[in-house]
C-alpha cells in the first residue's frame, strides 16, 4: 500500500493540468493501474484518464490494462464505475478477449445472477491473475444486495450466492454483517420494516391574494363605448408556482 500512496501523489499532479492528456504519461498511469491491482487499492479518476488517453490514441490501447481497470471497477459495485469505464471502450475492443468475458461477468453481477457469476468466474479464473482481493470485494457487494433485499434467507442459498462457501467461511461473513441463525434454521438478515423511513409531504400554499378583482379596460368593437370597465378575477399563477414541497 505504501507504493500505491506514493504513486497516487505523483499521479494526482499529472491529472491536474494539461499533462492529463499527454500520451507520454501513459506508461506511468498503466503502472499505477497494475499497482492498484496488486495492492487492492483503487483510483477511479486515474483509471478513467487511462481510458480517455486510449480513446485519443488508439494505437496505444492495451487490452491487459483495460481488463484490469474493468475488474477494479467491478470491485466498487454498487457504484456506477463499471458502466463509466465500459462506455469509454469502443465496440471493437469490447468484443476482444478478455474484455468480452469481463463485461459478461459485470452484467451477471449488475442483474444479481450471483450463482451464474461464480460459475462463469470459475471458468475464467485466469482473468484474476494479478488482481488482489477481487472475490472478497464482490462478496461485499453481494452482502449489500442481500442486506437490502432479504429479511430471512436459507443458509444454503446464501452460501451459493457468496460463491459456494464452506460453513466456517459463511460464519465469517455472517459475523461481519451481524447476521444470525433463527429458530427455523434460516439466517436472519434484518427486519426490512424497521429500515423504512416514512416521510410526510405537506403542501404549503398561501391562499392570500391568490384571486383578486381587478379593473381592466375591455375593448370590444361594435358595443358602443370603446372602453368598458369590466371586473375580472385574475389567477396569480406565480404565487402557486412558488408553493413548494418541504
Amino acid at each position: 500500500m505504501a507504493m500505491f500512496e506514493q504513486m497516487r501523489a505523483n499521479v494526482g499532479k499529472l491529472l491536474k493540468g494539461i499533462d492529463r492528456y499527454n500520451p507520454e504519461n501513459l506508461a506511468t498511469l498503466e503502472r499505477y493501474v497494475e499497482t492498484q491491482a496488486k495492492e487492492n487499492a483503487y483510483d477511479l479518476e486515474a483509471n478513467l484518464a487511462v481510458l480517455k488517453l486510449y480513446q485519443f490514441n488508439p494505437a496505444f490501447f492495451q487490452t491487459t490494462v483495460t481488463a484490469q481497470i474493468l475488474l477494479k471497477a467491478l470491485t466498487n459495485l454498487p457504484h456506477t464505475d463499471f458502466t463509466l469505464c465500459k462506455c469509454m471502450i469502443d465496440q471493437a475492443h469490447q468484443e476482444e478477449r478478455p474484455i468480452r468475458q469481463i463485461l459478461y461477468l459485470g452484467d451477471l453481477l449488475e442483474t444479481c445472477h450471483f450463482q451464474a457469476f461464480w460459475q462463469a468466474l470459475d471458468e475464467n479464473m485466469d482473468l484474476l491473475e494479478g488482481i488482489t482481493g477481487f472475490e472478497d470485494s464482490v462478496r461485499k457487494f453481494i452482502c449489500h444486495v442481500v442486506g437490502i433485499t432479504y429479511q430471512h434467507i436459507d443458509r444454503w442459498l446464501l452460501a451459493e450466492m457468496l460463491g459456494d462457501l464452506t460453513d466456517s467461511q459463511l460464519k465469517v461473513w455472517m459475523s461481519k454483517y451481524g447476521w444470525s441463525t433463527d429458530e427455523s434454521g434460516q439466517i436472519f438478515i434484518c427486519s426490512q420494516e424497521e429500515s423504512i423511513k416514512p416521510k410526510n409531504i405537506v403542501e404549503k400554499i398561501d391562499f392570500d391574494s391568490e384571486w383578486w378583482p381587478e379593473e381592466v379596460p375591455f375593448d370590444r368593437p361594435g358595443l358602443g363605448p370603446q372602453r368598458t370597465q369590466v371586473k375580472r378575477f385574475w389567477f396569480k399563477a406565480r404565487r402557486l408556482a412558488s408553493a413548494r414541497l418541504p
